[in-house]
C-alpha cells in the first residue's frame, strides 16, 4: 500500500492525457524545457553580469597593490593617469 506500481502510474498518465490532451501537454513540455534552458543560460552568464553592475571604486592616493594578476577580467582603475 505504501508504493505505487507501474500500473498505477500508467493509469495516472492516461487520466492526465485525457484531461489535458496531448497538444496541451506538448506545449507545457516545450515551455518547461525553454524555461530550464533559460535558467541554465542565466546561471552561466550570471557571474559576469554581477561584476559589471558594480561600479569600480575610485583609488585616490593609494599605493598599487603588491599582488598583480594577469586576469583578463581585471580592470586597471589607474589607467587614465598612466602614460
Amino acid at each position: 500500500m505504501g508504493s505505487l506500481s507501474i500500473w498505477h502510474w500508467l493509469i495516472v498518465l492516461v487520466i492526465v492525457v485525457l484531461v489535458f490532451g496531448t497538444k496541451k501537454l506538448k506545449n507545457m513540455g516545450s515551455d518547461l524545457g525553454s524555461a530550464v534552458k533559460g535558467f541554465k543560460d542565466g546561471m552561466k552568464d550570471g557571474g559576469g553580469t554581477d561584476d559589471a553592475a558594480v561600479p569600480p571604486q575610485q583609488v585616490t592616493g593609494a599605493a598599487k597593490p603588491a599582488h598583480t594578476t594577469n586576469d583578463s577580467n581585471t580592470v586597471d582603475v589607474e589607467a587614465k593617469t598612466k602614460s
